[in-house]
């Protein structure tokens, strides 16, 4: 809204005012430091989840965003320095922002170091395991499997970006917003920030951000749906903070917590912003820039497009939410559901 909206005379608040200029800087520090460092929590996540050592993940996500390697974003726009080994070299390029490469590397950490754990004495564990398992994994992260992990990067956002700006944008469109949500779950909807970026330098703006918008507000609208129908009490400690928490953006304790677990609402949120994101796909909706989602993604839509944004999250609201009312009544009915007895500690550990 400061740095994106135009609000006086086509000039945003940070082209009119130094003062709101250095607001805007001083908050995009936390959005810098999700983006820029997001390969060290990949990383961490990922060579935890599969049981190696944590503290040798955020090392391993460090390295892949070092000072010392280009910036991911100048690929394309200048050459990279290599590390010449002679027989082979390796470009110093960094993984900034990109979630594919930093998952392939943890997961290759984790496998590594569980073969040497096997292999070596337990009483040299600490001496040889541990850096040898973050030396192997360093090479193989920038000579094979951060290129590998780009190449994987790249080839969806050509996809997405000609599904979404071609003459079969408004089925792109409902595809997107269809399976967005389960790329949330996997990770891979991290690759979409640099879509945007290269749409909004070539295009002025892009048409995905908005899509995005309309899926945090389909999974909120499918939880309000259990809220309004659910008998059980004590649910509603998670879904009502899950509902909340999505309309502004933030979909995970919604999905987790109530939709995946029912399983339909999380169907019926997924159809709800299919049909939402069709609509905007019709009218070409455009975003000034990415960041804001929910219901405050208005705000990141550009003027022109108000008005059919507004009609696609009524639909992003409407639809998911008597979607799910109707089939938890028929759950209900064929007995698959039962609210006096259903395990109340599911929903608790789902957020765990």
């Amino acid at each position: 809204m400061i740095g994106d909206i135009k609000l006086f005379d086509g000039k945003t608040l940070t082209e009119v005012s130094q003062f709101w200029q250095s607001v805007y800087d001083f908050l995009w520090l936390i959005g810098e430091a999700i983006f820029m460092f997001l390969p060290v929590e990949v990383c961490w996540s990922t060579v935890k989840k599969l049981g190696g050592t944590p503290i040798l993940g955020i090392v391993l996500g460090i390295t892949l965003v070092s000072p010392q390697l280009m910036n991911a974003y100048l690929i394309g726009k200048q050459v990279p320095d290599v590390w010449n080994f002679g027989l082979f070299t390796i470009e110093k390029v960094g993984y900034q922002a990109q979630v594919i490469p930093a998952m392939l590397a943890g997961i290759a950490l984790a496998y590594i170091e569980g073969f040497f754990k096997r292999i070596i004495p337990s009483y040299l564990y600490l001496v040889i395991v541990p850096f040898i398992s973050l030396l192997l994994a360093v090479i193989l992260a920038h000579a094979l499997i951060g290129p590998f992990g780009r190449m994987i990067g790249d080839v969806i956002a050509v996809v997405v970006k000609a599904a979404m700006t071609g003459d079969f944008a408004v089925i792109g469109s409902m595809v997107f917003g269809f399976l967005y949500a389960p790329l949330v779950i996997t990770g891979i909807h991290h690759t979409t920030n640099a879509v945007d970026l290269q749409l909004m330098q070539d295009m002025g703006g892009t048409p995905i951000w908005p899509l995005i918008a309309l899926s945090n507000i389909a999974q909120a609208s499918a939880v309000v749906g259990i809220i309004f129908i659910s008998k059980k009490q004590n649910e509603k400690e998670i879904s009502v903070p899950a509902a909340i928490s999505a309309y502004l953006g933030v979909t995970e304790p919604a999905m987790y917590g109530i939709n995946l677990k029912y399983r339909f609402p999380m169907l019926s949120a997924m159809i709800g912003s299919a049909i939402a994101a069709g609509i905007c796909g019709s009218a070409g909706v455009m975003a000034n820039g990415i960041g804001v989602g929910g219901l405050p993604g208005i705000l990141s839509i550009q003027p022109q497009y108000w008005l059919v944004f507004l009609a696609a999250m009524l639909v992003a609201i409407i639809v998911p939410l008597l979607l799910t009312l109707v089939l938890y009544k028929r759950a209900q009915a064929k007995g698959e559901l039962d609210d006096n007895n259903l395990d109340d500690e599911r929903s608790v550990s789902s957020l765990a």
